[in-house]
């Protein structure tokens, strides 16, 4: 799973086979069903991604003004004692999260390392700190923040 993530998708019918040849012995096998899932929306946005876009959400939520959103998904902050509940929203300049009663906010120029662990998403400082620590419902939410935030991030690079 975690190679698949990394690649390229050579070895994706490998695993869905892998996947296939394990249900055939009624194998409990939902989460591997839904990282195959995930698996899969990587993909397509990695390919929108190589052919020059990211994805727009269409939202009205006020927090994000008359920025264009390309990421929106149910999550909590997994470092949160109360672990509380919201969404995450991307924007060209900065990952939103709202939610329990509060907004916080992380600008991409602020994010050094992005990591991911299973349905956690991590942004690091340059100093090691936690900018954010976002934890999802799906792996597919989890990995697509994963890689739009490295695309966002990069691409916000490239402009300053």
């Amino acid at each position: 799973w975690a190679s698949a993530v990394a690649g390229n998708g050579t070895n994706d019918d490998e695993l869905r086979q892998s996947l296939e040849a394990l249900s055939t012995h009624e194998a409990d096998i939902e989460v591997e069903l839904e990282m195959l899932d995930a698996l899969e929306q990587l993909r397509a946005a990695q390919a929108a991604a190589t052919n020059g876009g990211l994805p727009t959400v269409e939202t009205q939520h006020r927090v994000l003004a008359s920025e264009a959103c390309h990421f929106s998904a149910p999550a909590s902050l997994a470092t949160d004692q109360a672990q509380a509940s919201g969404r995450v929203l991307f924007t060209g300049s900065r990952a939103v999260f709202v939610g329990a009663g509060r907004t916080s906010a992380c600008p991409w120029h602020m994010v050094h390392e992005i990591g991911r662990v299973e349905r956690d998403a991590l942004f690091v400082r340059a100093d090691g700190s936690a900018a954010a620590h976002f934890r999802f419902n799906t792996f597919g939410d989890a990995v697509l923040c994963a890689f739009l935030a490295q695309q966002l991030k990069q691409a916000r690079r490239a402009r300053l």
